[in-house]
C-alpha cells in the first residue's frame, strides 16, 4: 500500500507545484526573464543589479487585496522614487489582464505576467498550492535581497518598504 500512496503523491506534485525554497535575505536576485504587461521581456537580475528594486507578488489582478497592495505602492510613488526604489509587480495572470490592471489603477510601474507559473514565481519560491503567486515582497539593493516580506502587506506595502529603508539607513 505504501508504494501506491507514494506514487499517487508524486503524481500530484506537477499539479500543486513543488515546495521550492523561498528567497531569503542575503540571496541574489534570481536570473529570470519574464514578459511585462506589454509583452516586453524583463530580465530581473539586470533590473536589480544596481540600486533598489522592490519585486512584489500578488495572486490575482483586479481583486481586492491585490488592488490595495498595488495602490499602496502607487499612492506612495513619489516617496519611493525619492528613496530610489524601482517597483515591479508579479502575478501569474497573462499580459492582457496585467495591462488592463495597470491602466485601470494607473500604476506607474511594470507588472510581470508569469503566466506559465514558473519563471519568476518558482525562482522566488512564491508559488502557492494552487499555482498562483503568494502575496509577498522582496527588496533588493545592488542585486542582493535586503528585505523579505513573506506575508505581503496589502494597504501598507509601501509604508513597510519605506519604514525598512528609514530604520536601516538605506
Amino acid at each position: 500500500m505504501k508504494p501506491l500512496l507514494s506514487t499517487m503523491l508524486l503524481a500530484l506534485i506537477p499539479f500543486f507545484g513543488s515546495a521550492a525554497e523561498k528567497l531569503a535575505v542575503g540571496d541574489a536576485i534570481p536570473a529570470v526573464t519574464c514578459n511585462d504587461q506589454d509583452g516586453k521581456p524583463v530580465d530581473l537580475a539586470k533590473e536589480g543589479a544596481k540600486g533598489l528594486l522592490l519585486v512584489y507578488f500578488y495572486p490575482k489582478a483586479k481583486t481586492g487585496g491585490c488592488t490595495k497592495q498595488g495602490c499602496s505602492l502607487r499612492d506612495h510613488w513619489a516617496e519611493l522614487q525619492k528613496a530610489g526604489v524601482q517597483v515591479i509587480g508579479v502575478s501569474t495572470d497573462d499580459e492582457k489582464l496585467q495591462k488592463e490592471f495597470k491602466e485601470e489603477q494607473k500604476f506607474p510601474f511594470r507588472l510581470l505576467a508569469d503566466k506559465d507559473k514558473k519563471a519568476v514565481t518558482e525562482a522566488f519560491g512564491m508559488k502557492n498550492m494552487v499555482g498562483m503567486a503568494s502575496r509577498s515582497a522582496f527588496l533588493f539593493k545592488d542585486g542582493k535581497c535586503i528585505m523579505a516580506d513573506y506575508k505581503g502587506h496589502t494597504t501598507d506595502q509601501a509604508e513597510q518598504v519605506l519604514n525598512f529603508l528609514q530604520s536601516h539607513g538605506k
